[in-house]
């Protein structure tokens, strides 16, 4: 028999055989591309296309990548060293008569005694960023974002112009005492500087805040808020990530040693 003839469709078992393969695997296309897919309860495989797409492995659209957006809001305040370096007596003057709306939280002078942030004699750039964060939702507060919402731009500076303006005033403090380590030298191994490298003392940066003085309270709930995330309106999240590396212990020796200390 010539090759010829063997695969000539005159030939009754060439002919049977191809019918046979090619029946069988139109049926293993249909069931492994169109009825298993479909049996399936998922929603990609909805439909005939979807069910063919899914079970051949090949997207039913078209990813177009887009880049992915936060949800967190941060702080857009860009602070320079002369960042109201040099407010006149008539910002200041505004700023008092501003400042008689803050005076139930941070008292009549800027010293609290609510727990609150005092303010008396804080840098204007720190107060001047804080009122922005506020205002643009990158800090929450239930009692700060209302009261900040319907300030300006030149409102702001007046006021931490104003306060930083006064002088530092002289709570209770029990006496002088060693500075905890993770005031003085930080953790190295953690990836933590002292608290003194940006906070005074040591040195000072800006945008930081000085912290002698300040409520015990209030530093050990702004620590525990970055430590957590609910906080997040510090640059580049610095404060962040010490915060988060920081032990109960730690968080706490530093919020009661700022708060014994001579403003």
């Amino acid at each position: 028999m010539s090759t010829e003839r063997l695969f000539s469709v005159r030939n009754r078992w060439f002919t049977v055989s191809v019918g046979l393969t090619l029946g069988v695997a139109a049926a293993a296309i249909l069931i492994g591309f169109v009825w298993l897919p479909s049996a399936q309860k998922d929603p990609q495989f909805a439909g005939i296309w979807n069910a063919i797409c899914s079970a051949a492995g090949v997207p039913q659209k078209w990813l177009i990548s887009t880049p992915e957006t936060s949800r967190i809001k941060t702080s857009d305040v860009v602070l320079t060293p002369t960042t109201l370096a040099n407010a006149d007596s008539l910002s200041i003057g505004r700023g008092a008569t501003l400042s008689l709306r803050c005076t139930m939280c941070h008292g009549p002078q800027g010293l609290s005694q609510a727990n609150s942030p005092n303010l008396a004699g804080q840098y204007a750039s720190v107060i001047y960023k804080q009122l922005k964060d506020f205002q643009s939702g990158a800090r929450t507060n239930a009692v700060m974002g209302p009261m900040v919402s319907t300030l300006s731009d030149q409102d702001m500076r007046d006021l931490a112009a104003y306060y930083a303006y006064l002088p530092r005033l002289t709570g209770y403090h029990p006496g002088a005492q060693a500075a905890p380590d993770i005031v003085a030298v930080g953790a190295p191994m953690r990836n933590i500087a002292p608290c003194a490298s940006c906070h005074g003392a040591a040195d000072h940066k800006l945008g930081a805040p000085w912290l002698e003085g300040e409520p015990a309270t209030y530093i050990r709930a702004q620590l525990q808020a970055f430590a957590k995330g609910e906080r997040h309106n510090d640059t580049s999240a610095q404060m962040r990530n010490i915060a988060r590396q920081m032990t109960p212990d730690e968080i706490e020796a530093a919020a009661r040693y700022y708060s014994m200390q001579q403003p």
